[in-house]
């Protein structure tokens, strides 16, 4: 995630290429659980203008959850795992139809010069009072 983020462009004409998308996040570590990397991951997705599912997952001591093939050995920390990529699933095939709407901005019209039509535009509706007080 790291790398992805370092090598991310802020914006690809006024769309971040990971917004709208559905983010899970999961932690495996050697020691400890603890979730403070699943929380950053969290920010750090809310920063990407993604949808990060509510569910998330956390691996102490990874080194035992594993067989000699690689293979996750079950566990509840496997079952947990399965839960969040149910859930991804689902959210994903919740917003995808909806993302371009999700995902639409004011700011984003206004600099990418777009007219703004005050009978559909959404951003009406927030403005509406302020123009009435004019």
């Amino acid at each position: 995630m790291k790398t992805q983020i370092d090598h991310l462009p802020l914006n690809m004409g006024g769309m971040r290429p990971t917004q709208g998308r559905t983010l899970a996040v999961m932690q495996v570590s050697a020691g400890s659980q603890s979730f403070n990397s699943v929380n950053t991951l969290r920010i750090l997705g809310r920063w990407m203008r993604m949808f990060t599912i509510p569910n998330q997952s956390s691996v102490a001591k990874a080194f035992n959850e594993f067989d000699e093939a690689g293979r996750m050995k079950p566990s509840s920390y496997y079952d947990r795992i399965v839960d969040v990529m149910e859930e991804l699933v689902r959210f994903t095939v919740l917003l995808r139809p909806h993302a371009a709407q999700l995902v639409d901005r004011y700011s984003e019209r206004k600099e990418a010069g777009v007219p703004i039509d005050i009978a559909t535009d959404p951003s009406a509706i927030a403005t509406a009072g302020a123009r009435g007080k004019s």
